[in-house]
């Protein structure tokens, strides 16, 4: 069976990668908190589908979940490499950690923070 973060992430990946913008919302809690590229801190769903509006739809992912833990009962979180691409060549490789929780009974992002790998 597949872990939590990998299911979360295979439908951010095909949300991502068809630029759903609306679907990569509702993959988020209503108060998560997102560190995306950018400098700024953002909070809630809202924002979050903001932040994933102005992203090129050229772009793609790959992902590889690294390592889960039950963080608490109804929580999970963990590592990913994530690398995003265009087919322009660009491609930038970062690790992603997340937060996910139960959220009236489905599994949600809490937080989500990417850095770069250098």
């Amino acid at each position: 069976m597949s872990s939590v973060l990998t299911q979360i992430l295979n439908d951010w990946k095909k949300a991502f990668d068809g630029h759903h913008t609306d679907d990569m919302a509702a993959l988020f809690t209503q108060n998560a908190l997102f560190q995306g590229f950018g400098p700024e801190v953002l909070e809630g769903r809202d924002a979050v589908k903001g932040y994933y509006e102005a992203v090129p739809d050229n772009r793609s992912t790959e992902f590889r979940v690294l390592h889960e833990y039950e963080a608490a009962p109804g929580a999970v979180a963990g590592f990913a490499d994530v690398t995003f691409s265009d087919p322009t060549g660009w491609a930038v490789r970062v690790h992603l950690s997340l937060v996910a929780v139960l959220d009236d009974g489905t599994w949600r992002i809490r937080h989500y923070h990417v850095s770069i790998v250098q």
